[in-house]
């Protein structure tokens, strides 16, 4: 058979993708592209692609951006610490690179939020450098078609530069084929190994291996909370709060509240959370429903009240800013994806504060 390399390429080349950033020619585009397909689904970013690099151009506007507008541009993309280490990084490179991302994987890797993926994606497909990109996807490919148990990051990198060797150093094509295939033929749980162009040659196929192939990290029991928060009503404008940068959600704006401690209700919990984190005594006036939502380690069910401040603060101690806002100017901050059916309601007026609230 023709070599594994030329068989991966044919292959992809006579099944073109619409993927966001494929065809660019600007660095980045391609580095936006590679870091929103990140942990998000194809079809699921390509708009939002599209809406950012309309917003955000190019590297001088996206240095140049205000933070919440960068987190508004992403919000529903999830994985926020990508789009501030996107903002940092560009920054970074106005200041030390000219406004040109560095065109080899050093430079490219000494930036914030780039690791050895997304600097082998971006020095491969937007420079031509001969560099593998070893995504979830690659890894499942190349282990199965090496029948590797247990690979580690160095053998990935030098079986997918055996591949790029074979293809006469075309580490764009082999890279974006390899994640193609494990998009779309090679799958988790049931590979379709009769349209895969590499079934020939696939070791894990021929020895019966392929289930185990690479071997699956046992599935972990999410630990639940309950939140307590409030919306903090002082005549028609409500109060909310941005979280610090550093941490999960960082820089998005949200109610304040927190968790509900041993022994005490989501709305006590509210109370004092609203208390300690802002120094705002509030009474709480009625309840506005609540929402679960899954994040990556834990679970949630978000308990939200509406209440009025009764006296003391504000005071935001050491957590970003607390800001006043009509209903209407919600919908231009970012928030987490737990607040948007709220906001949503809020902001169109479907949701208001009770009367005991104004």
């Amino acid at each position: 058979m023709a070599n594994p390399a030329q068989r991966l390429t044919e292959w992809f080349k006579s099944r073109p993708r619409d993927v966001p950033g494929r065809d660019e020619s600007d660095p980045y585009r391609v580095w936006v592209a590679e870091v929103m397909a990140q942990q998000t689904r194809i079809r699921a970013m390509a708009p939002r692609y599209t809406s950012f690099v309309k917003q955000f151009p190019g590297v001088e506007a996206l240095a140049s951006a205000h933070l919440d507008d960068v987190l508004k541009a992403w919000e529903g993309l999830g994985y926020y610490g990508r789009a501030r280490n996107l903002h940092r990084a560009a920054r970074e490179v106005v200041r030390c690179y000219g406004g040109r991302l560095p065109a080899n994987t050093a430079g490219l890797r000494s930036l914030p939020g780039i690791g050895s993926y997304t600097a082998g994606a971006v020095a491969s497909i937007a420079f031509g450098l001969p560099e593998p990109a070893v995504d979830g996807n690659v890894r499942r490919v190349l282990s199965r078609a090496f029948d590797l148990e247990r690979p580690t990051p160095g053998e990935l990198d030098r079986r997918a530069r055996e591949l790029i060797r074979m293809a006469h150093g075309d580490a764009a094509t082999v890279n974006q084929a390899l994640m193609d295939l494990g998009a779309s033929v090679c799958g988790p749980r049931v590979p379709r190994c009769a349209e895969c162009p590499l079934a020939d040659a696939c070791l894990s196929r021929a020895r019966g291996t392929t289930h185990v192939r690479p071997p699956r990290r046992p599935r972990r029991v999410l630990p639940h909370h309950d939140i307590g928060a409030a919306i903090v009503w002082s005549g028609r404008r409500m109060l909310v709060a941005r979280r610090p940068e550093e941490g999960m959600l960082g820089g998005l704006w949200e109610f304040p509240g927190g968790k509900v401690e041993a022994g005490e209700t989501a709305r006590e919990a509210a109370q004092r959370e609203v208390r300690e984190e802002t120094g705002i005594e509030i009474e709480v006036c009625a309840t506005a429903g609540h929402v679960r939502h899954a994040y990556s380690h834990f679970r949630i069910t978000l308990h939200l009240f509406h209440a009025r401040r009764v006296g003391g603060g504000p005071v935001r101690r050491g957590r970003g800013a607390l800001r006043w806002v009509a209903p209407g100017d919600l919908q231009a901050l970012a928030f987490p994806a737990a607040n948007h059916d709220i906001v949503r309601r809020l902001a169109t007026g479907e949701e208001h504060a009770p009367a005991g609230c104004r």
